[in-house]
This record gives structure tokens, sequence and C-alpha cells, in this order.
């Protein structure tokens, strides 16, 4: 998968590496020259240019690219980026960096971005994740859809506790995608048990996380197992 990155500063950088093990192709794009240093990702690409100017994007062959990260430190810069990737180049995924929340609220589809990620919302939601039992944690926004990632550890009082996945009647618009218990990661079957102290996370549309919230949490009156 080839993706380029715009912003090589530190953040962009570490990107860059753990894209690279993961054995994809990548691009650092930035307009400072000593941002350029090649020694410190030389398996990487390198362009200095302005990732904001269609020149630099066509130099880039951004149309040749399966994501796009805006990973720059400026938020009016990581707009333009995913604006222009998104309706210039129709790249398929785009992943914007949010450094101030105050402006989290922009970073949708309106500009092109399909994944925000906020640094301050992604700590403070694995703080509580660390923390809390039986309450929904929102770890990832989509802006597609309005959907969300989340995550909820299911209490000992739950009355789904040794419930299987299939029996259990879920919320419209949110799917199970994986549980994590102790150091397993699990796709869920519907054959799968629920246990308690399961970490369960779910895409769901944000009107259905407090449905979500009160069926898994152990306050509800059990409406999501069948008859």
């Amino acid at each position: 998968m080839r993706i380029a990155i715009a912003g090589a500063g530190a953040v962009g950088r570490s990107i860059a590496g753990e894209l690279l093990e993961n054995g994809h192709e990548v691009l650092l794009i930035d307009k400072t020259p000593t941002a350029i240093s090649v020694e410190r990702v030389p398996r990487a690409e390198w362009l200095l240019a302005d990732a904001c100017e269609i020149t630099s994007l066509d130099e880039a062959a951004l149309q040749r690219c399966n994501v796009v990260i805006a990973a720059t430190g400026d938020d009016k810069v990581n707009l333009v980026v995913s604006l222009l990737a998104k309706t210039e180049y129709a790249v398929p995924r785009v992943v914007a960096r949010v450094n101030n929340p105050k402006n989290e609220w922009l970073f949708n589809e309106s500009w092109g971005v399909d994944v925000a990620v906020s640094t301050p919302r992604l700590m403070s939601a694995l703080v509580e994740e660390a923390v809390s039992v039986g309450d929904l944690v929102r770890l990832l926004r989509f802006s597609h859809g309005d959907a969300n990632l989340v995550e909820l550890t299911l209490p000992p009082e739950s009355e789904l506790a040794g419930t299987r996945v299939g029996e259990v009647r879920w919320p419209e618009d949110t799917s199970l995608v994986t549980i994590i218990r102790g150091t397993r990661v699990l796709a869920p079957t519907v054959e799968d048990h629920l246990e308690a102290g399961d970490e369960l996370l779910f895409v769901a549309a944000q009107s259905r996380e407090e449905q979500l919230e009160t069926l898994l949490s152990g306050r509800g009156d059990g409406v999501g197992q069948e008859e």
C-alpha cells in the first residue's frame, strides 16, 4: 500500500517508521529543509515541497496513494491537505491529525477527512479505558456515517456475562468487531461466549452509544437477549 504523509516532524517520522515495518511504501512530504532527515527514515521516499500546493501533490503522484496522512503541527495545513487529497486526487482514505481540540469539529467529510485523530482525546480515552468498567469509552471518530470506535469492559454484574454472542440482540447500527480477553484478541463468532472482564470493541453510530452502554453495563433490563 502506498501512503503519503504530509509533515516530516517527529509525529510524521514515527508513523512512517511503523508503516515501513509493516511493509508499506511511504512518502514523507515537508516544505522545511531542516525537516528532511533522510537518515532518520532511510527507507522512505522524501519530497521537499509544500503539501498545500497542487504542483507539489502532482509531483508526489498523490493519485497513486491509497492513504494520505495529514500529520503536520498546523490544523489549517492538515485540513487543506485533506481536502485536496480527497477532492483533487480521489484518495480512498484520508487521516488527519487534530492539534487543537477546539478545531476537532472541522475535521469531517466536508474537509475530506475520513478519520480524525486527536491526541488529547485519545489520551483521555485511554485513561478512561484504564479506570472504567461498565462505562462506554469513545476511542476514535469516523467521519462517514457518524460512527465511532468505542470500547466497553463487561462488568461482572452484566446480564450478558456467559451469553453467546449470537444470542444478543445488539442495537441497530452497531457491530461487535473485537473481544479482548486477557492477552488474547478474538474475532467474535456467534458461538463465542461473553465473559465478565472482556473488553469489547464496537463500531457504533453515535446515536446508539447510550443504548449499547445500557445493554452491556448491567444497568439495563436484559432486553438485548433474545427469548
